[in-house]
């Protein structure tokens, strides 16, 4: 049976860190996403420092759902690679000592060749940061939404076991034109985390929107289900980007998910 553990994306808030805590545990959230980049400062995380944020998250009774490090390219781009690749295994560090098992980053684009010499570099390299995760503890898990589910699917597949991994955006997908349906079918066996994210696509004007949980396209109950068969442990972390009061649609789709 699916255990539906409920977080929340701690940025949404819009709130200091701390407040933030405080709010996510009130609406009965079990754990928290974190944002390496913008709510941690990665270049000064001391013992001590690592210690008082796991205080900060015991006394609430919270968890690290995911850590979220957003490098400023894909690991398809050769400029600067080695850095984002060395930076990005420190992530995977830093989330083992925070005791989460996930790092979320935007791989870059996927070709759809897999002759293509980018789709190897991207092989390559996601195999590279793949065997450091399994040594750390720690998976790093792709966001959907650039391509398509059957694209992403065949380089996840091109991965040895253990390396590829997916953090599935429904929301993500719909917007940017894509069937979030085909890629949980495709994808579900690497799907290591999921945002409870909805969406719809306005087929005059070509254009995605975000929208509250359960008033999009998005089929939760199909994706619930395919989760479900492939035994799947992790969280579902609820992210709400564009609302004019995050915190009550937050609250809302906490609750939703509870009565599942």
């Amino acid at each position: 049976m699916l255990r539906i553990r409920a977080a929340v994306r701690l940025s949404c808030f819009n709130l200091p860190f701390k407040k933030a805590l405080i709010t996510a545990a009130s609406i009965g959230a079990e754990a928290v996403e974190i944002d390496a980049r913008t709510e941690l400062d990665m270049r000064d995380l001391s013992d001590s420092a690592i210690r008082h944020i796991s205080k900060l998250l015991e006394d609430q009774g919270l968890a690290v759902s995911v850590l979220t490090f957003q490098t400023r390219r894909g690991y398809n781009i050769y400029a600067d690679l080695d850095r984002r690749v060395e930076a990005t295994k420190h992530a995977m560090e830093l989330a083992y000592r925070l005791g989460a098992k996930v790092v979320v980053n935007r791989v870059g684009r996927v070709p759809e060749d897999s002759t293509d010499p980018a789709f190897e570099m991207l092989r390559d390299v996601l195999t590279d940061i793949g065997e450091h995760g399994q040594r750390v503890g720690v998976v790093l898990a792709g966001r959907t939404g650039a391509e398509d589910g059957r694209t992403l699917a065949r380089l996840m597949e091109q991965l040895p076991p253990g390396c590829g991994a997916v953090d599935f955006d429904p929301a993500s997908l719909i917007m940017n034109g894509h069937s979030s349906s085909e890629a949980a079918q495709l994808l579900a066996p690497f799907i290591a985390h999921i945002h409870i994210k909805d969406g719809m696509r306005d087929i005059a004007t070509g254009r995605g929107e975000e929208v509250a949980f359960g008033s999009g396209v998005v089929d939760f109950d199909e994706i619930f289900g395919l989760l479900e068969q492939q035994q799947y442990s992790g969280y579902f972390t609820v992210d709400r980007e564009f609302s004019t009061n995050p915190q009550r649609e937050i609250a809302e789709t906490v609750e939703q998910l509870k009565r599942i």
